[in-house]
């Protein structure tokens, strides 16, 4: 077996395993901030509450705490997995730390919105009196908090490291702009030009409508002229299907596109369109995401809460104050879900984009080659890792040949290649 590793450039270079989100340190600093801010409306809380007798604000003010407690996980989970970043102890590295923070996030979402549940309950059963004029202004005060927590956590992309795509994809397993590419009329025939960054930086792609009507790749040029008159060329390589450019394009993709073809030249026009998250699955923070919902989810309850005191207390619905704490016990529940069904498989290693999966097999396969055995997950937020094994009647093709057909997906950081002669493989 020949097995060597790359990485992308995204946090450091070398075999080093680190494996850490793009925005690891930033979202670090925002979950510290928030602990700050709830740990100071805690003791504001807490210590008020003591000096003018409200039980009430010593009550919220315990509960801060179990907000900024929730937090802390978060943080201390950005904290650790940075420093033990290159801790050979760790054979991928820490970047599925947050991941484990996430999934106890999650726990700590479901037991909390498992109390708020009993709380409403007991009170459906046994109503007790409430001071509205204190108990509106606690939620109040709390919301502002929870909504100063939720711009302290935003304000970016909440971990994600975005890609791109150029027009909708309309159910396609390909990401191009124009969905199926500008469309040119040839004398040899119809070719489709399109921008694809599936999985991929962003390249030019020339696909025949006719599979007996590629032309030769030396003779195919893409030269892009931009609105202030810069050009470049791209020279294009045949991926078998398809002709392909062999550099990346570079941001924005407005310009205008001059394809060179053997009978002639066809321009066809780019435009800039909105940017869409290209694969949530690899790329997402979940260790941001989990402080993210933690806050919401309070949020949610603050407002809830507000309503059903207002109600009560304007029309004597007295009910309305545990029905509030039921419907947030459920939204409570419903992100808790999400959150672990999400994150416990990434724990688990499960295969969370086929596509991916499959566009490995492609490229691989599309040199004449059998992919044997194939397995890619995620080691941490925007790093996917692959495990593959190639059977191949090329002599000369070792485990570099196949990690530079690899090297253009964009979230692959971590590659090692099995290289089996096609006579080896039959006698397996």
């Amino acid at each position: 077996m020949i097995d060597s590793d790359f990485r992308n450039a995204a946090f450091g270079a070398g075999h080093d395993h680190i494996f850490l989100g793009a925005g690891h340190e930033k979202n670090e600093r925002k979950t510290w901030a928030v602990i700050a801010l709830c740990s100071a409306m805690m003791l504001v809380e807490i210590v008020g509450g003591g000096m003018f007798g409200s039980l009430a604000l010593v009550a919220d003010g315990l509960h801060m705490s179990t907000h900024a407690g929730a937090m802390l996980i978060a943080a201390l989970a950005y904290t650790y997995a940075r420093r033990h970043a290159t801790d050979s102890r760790f054979v991928f590295g820490t970047g599925k730390l947050g991941d484990l923070a996430g999934f106890t996030s999650a726990i700590v979402l479901a037991m909390i919105s498992l109390l708020i549940a009993y709380e409403a309950v007991s009170r459906f059963l046994s109503p007790v009196p409430i001071h509205f004029g204190e108990a509106i202004l606690i939620a109040v005060v709390g919301l502002v908090v929870n909504l100063a927590s939720v711009w302290l956590l935003s304000g970016g992309d909440h971990g994600h490291a975005h890609g791109h795509s150029h027009g909708q994809s309309h159910g396609h397993d390909e990401h191009t702009h124009e969905d199926d590419g500008q469309k040119i009329h040839a004398p040899s025939g119809v070719f489709a030009v399109s921008i694809f960054e599936h999985d991929v930086q962003p390249v030019f792609r020339i696909t025949p409508a006719a599979k007996d009507s590629r032309p030769d790749a030396s003779a195919v040029s893409v030269t892009t002229v931009r609105p202030d008159g810069t050009q470049h060329v791209f020279a294009l390589a045949d991926r078998g299907g398809y002709l392909e450019s062999r550099e990346i394009i570079p941001e924005p993709h407005a310009f205008k596109a001059i394809v060179r073809m053997p009978d002639g030249e066809h321009e066809v026009e780019f435009a800039e369109h909105k940017h869409h998250d290209a694969h949530d699955a690899a790329t997402r923070d979940h260790n941001i995401r989990s402080a993210y919902v933690h806050v919401m989810a309070d949020a949610a309850v603050s407002v809830l809460a507000i309503v059903g005191l207002i109600l009560a207390r304007a029309f004597g619905w007295l009910w309305m104050d545990p029905l509030a704490g039921v419907v947030g016990a459920a939204v409570i529940a419903n992100w808790s879900y999400g959150l672990m069904r999400d994150t416990g498989a990434i724990l688990l290693d499960m295969n969370s984009d086929r596509r991916m999966a499959d566009n490995v097999r492609h490229a691989i396969e599309n040199h004449g080659d059998k992919v044997v055995d194939l397995h890619v997950w995620r080691v941490g937020p925007g790093h996917m890792s692959a495990v593959v094994s190639v059977a191949t009647d090329e002599a000369r093709r070792d485990s570099g040949f196949y990690h530079g057909v690899l090297q253009r997906f964009r979230w692959l950081s971590h590659i090692t290649v099995e290289v089996l002669s096609s006579a080896r493989q039959h006698g397996v």
